[in-house]
């Protein structure tokens, strides 16, 4: 049975067994048994205070980049959705974000304030949390590339501010010292063409729309690309290209999406994943590494 609960103010939010479909761009996934909603830093410091240390957590943005199986998540989702989001132009052409702002307003804001080097994140489907997450790219250009600082929590709730020095940060991956996750960053950019780069925000979204099948439900791109070569063009010569297993399909506008084509569950997705990745390695040897995360229970 569902059931919210409001603490503290009418801006946070617990729910009980809230399905994870509702919330993630696959639009597939079983209940989560907890769902929080911070209103700040400080309400997810109280929440995080009083967790369990044993606790599974699952930090959710926008939902891209994520398949939470049918049977759901045993523990303890934080939605950062609408929440942390805010994006604050400071003195030395940086910004002040928060991990809930959606990379793509990040990229606007840039323009809009006269700074330029963060139109690559317009090509970005989720939200800035996830992009330090996984060192999130797009055009080129890699979200760590423009880090100077990040602010993260820890499990006791502790606030922390760090380095990009204190990460180990490669292609789609970064690795943390410590159980911590992102709750802001600021971002060095160079003062330029106002007209420009919103012009080039403009012309990477127009790109992104013609190559990619937006507009369906995918998670973005499903596999990483391996070195020197690309996922898709690996799953095309495959011969994959529009390949369907139960409602999910790789899509024949982008073979490195794969979406829901009406009615995949989230075993439709994984089976596919798989097949894949089989499929792909018998034919050309190359082992497919997933850049979405797999989470929860099978049903």
């Amino acid at each position: 049975m569902r059931s919210s609960v409001e603490i503290a103010s009418h801006h946070t939010m617990l729910l009980f067994d809230e399905m994870m479909a509702k919330h993630t761009t696959w639009r597939v996934g079983g209940p989560a048994r907890y769902y929080f909603q911070p209103s700040d830093v400080a309400d997810l410091s109280d929440f995080l205070k009083s967790l369990p240390a044993t606790e599974q957590i699952l930090w959710l943005g926008l939902g891209s980049n994520l398949l939470v199986r049918d049977g759901g998540f045993p523990g303890t989702v934080i939605a950062t959705q609408g929440r942390l989001d805010e994006i604050e132009s400071i003195q030395g052409n940086r910004l002040r974000v928060g991990a809930g702002a959606p990379s793509a307003l990040v990229a606007r804001h840039a323009a809009r304030a006269g700074l330029c080097g963060a139109a690559f994140l317009s090509g970005i489907p989720g939200t800035m949390g996830g992009a330090l997450a996984m060192n999130a790219g797009a055009f080129g250009g890699e979200t760590w590339q423009r880090v100077i600082n990040v602010q993260t929590i820890d499990r006791q709730g502790v606030v922390h501010r760090r380095t990009p020095l204190e990460y180990k940060v490669a292609y789609r991956e970064v690795t943390l010292p410590r159980e911590e996750w992102f709750v802001g960053c600021e971002l060095q950019l160079e003062p330029g063409d106002v007209e420009a780069e919103r012009r080039e925000v403009q012309r990477l979204l127009r790109q992104r729309n013609a190559t990619q099948p937006v507009g369906l439900p995918s998670a973005g791109s499903t596999f990483r690309n391996p070195p020197g070569d690309h996922a898709a063009r690996l799953i095309e010569a495959a011969g994959l290209k529009g390949f369907q297993l139960g409602g999910a399909r790789v899509s024949e506008k982008h073979a490195n999406f794969i979406i829901n084509a009406g009615s995949a569950s989230a075993s439709d997705i994984e089976a596919l994943i798989l097949h894949v990745q089989q499929i792909v390695a018998q034919k050309s040897g190359v082992q497919l590494q997933t850049e979405v995360h797999i989470v929860g229970e099978p049903a």
